[in-house]
């Protein structure tokens, strides 16, 4: 009897560890992309000088004339992503995401929540779907810490840019494929990106 109190009371301990474990899947359906440790879950293509320091995902070199970007390794059709970054005034940078060719990341292949408070054309730049949703005014990331949160599910695609709404569009170009972080002027920096399929 005092044999299966103690595994009873054990197999209890386990469950209370694994239930308090804020990662993965369990909680929430929200996996970690990007935890401040390692880049696990991407590759790199072109670039881009990525590293981590002091928790935080850094960009601000790339070789050759080519955009920069860590890729994820999966595949993601609906999904809500949520992201921290830090970008400078200058920085050339986004989120890719339904990229169906894994080594060929553009903003005619992919839908693009744009990072770019320089851009010549402001009407794509911060806080735009590239091509699809026009942005007016154009709200600044410069400087400062801003959160995107980009839901997409079937044709509807949704970006939240530190809270505001700045595009809801339905929209059938892309069905799935890959999320990438771009890099490509200026200095880009990622701290927390998570995702929750659908």
């Amino acid at each position: 009897m005092k044999r299966m109190t103690a595994v009873i009371t054990g197999i209890l301990l386990v469950g209370a560890g694994l239930a308090g474990c804020a990662t993965g899947p369990a909680a929430g359906g929200w996996i970690t992309l990007f935890d401040g440790r390692d880049t696990k879950q991407w590759y790199d293509i072109g670039g881009g000088n990525w590293r981590i320091e002091a928790g935080v995902l850094v960009a601000d070199g790339k070789k050759g004339k080519d955009n920069a970007f860590l890729v994820t390794n999966g595949f993601y059709r609906d999904f809500q992503l949520k992201a921290e970054f830090w970008v400078s005034d200058d920085a050339n940078s986004g989120i890719y995401f339904r990229c169906g060719n894994p080594e060929v990341i553009n903003d005619k292949v992919c839908y693009e929540a744009n990072i770019f408070d320089q851009r010549k054309d402001p009407t794509y730049g911060t806080g735009a779907l590239v091509h699809i949703v026009k942005v007016d005014p154009m709200p600044k990331a410069g400087g400062k810490w801003n959160t995107y949160d980009i839901t997409v599910k079937g044709d509807h695609v949704v970006l939240v840019l530190n809270g505001q709404k700045t595009v809801d569009v339905r929209n059938k170009a892309f069905s799935d494929g890959r999320i990438a972080l771009q890099y490509a002027a200026g200095v880009v920096k990622f701290r927390k990106v998570q995702i929750r399929p659908l």
